[in-house]
């Protein structure tokens, strides 16, 4: 016998089918807007890593840029050491040639002092006019010393800063060539005056020049 569906029950199935429908609808937005969400998610941390990465070469560029211009500084430095050693092993074989002393009451470096006056500025150019009259290049030693106040440690180089400041002048002023000159300080080791009083200590505060050929 054939069954026949009643009107009531081709209804219920009419709704089911729609709610299924809609059902499987929303299914299919959900996902498709879960995978957009995993895609955004996934676009950015590309991103991110990528400015990442471009972070860390640009810090690795200036590193490497520093660290060049760290080893073209210490090639310099290297450079100048060994001029200043092959100039003071020539003046050590040299043959003396002249010695001058700025020291006395116009020239003489005040305590704690270390630039020139004028009055050892003309003695500078004295001494250099000399020098460079003489046939052939002449080597100069410039020593540094101060009186004995204060540490042993300071006082050498506040020497060599003072011997520094005649050599620069030197190079500077009358183009002498540094490589033709050696700086040592003697500190307070080396007094040509006492001490124990204020003029001694005034004499000791000098710089003097040694010129062999």
């Amino acid at each position: 016998m054939r069954k026949t569906l009643t009107p009531a029950l081709v209804l219920l199935l009419m709704a089911t089918v729609g709610l299924t429908g809609c059902a499987t609808k929303k299914y299919v937005e959900e996902q498709i807007s879960s995978f957009g969400q995993v895609t955004n998610t996934k676009i950015h941390e590309v991103q991110d890593a990528t400015e990442g990465n471009q972070k860390a070469i640009s810090e690795l560029a200036a590193d490497q840029a520093a660290l060049a211009a760290e080893l073209e500084e210490v090639s310099e430095m290297a450079a100048d050491a060994m001029a200043r050693a092959e100039a003071a092993g020539m003046l050590a074989m040299g043959e003396f040639l002249l010695e001058v002393t700025i020291t006395d009451n116009g020239v003489m470096f005040g305590f704690d002092k270390s630039g020139l006056s004028d009055e050892a500025k003309a003695s500078l150019d004295a001494f250099a006019a000399v020098v460079k009259a003489v046939e052939g290049h002449a080597y100069i030693e410039v020593q540094g010393h101060t009186d004995n106040i204060g540490s042993e440690g300071y006082n050498l180089k506040l020497g060599y800063k003072r011997a520094e400041q005649v050599m620069r002048y030197l190079n500077m002023e009358q183009g002498i060539p540094l490589f033709r000159m050696n700086v040592i300080s003697y500190g307070e080791y080396k007094p040509i005056g006492d001490n124990s009083n204020k003029d001694g200590r005034a004499q000791n505060r000098r710089v003097t020049l040694v010129a062999m050929q």
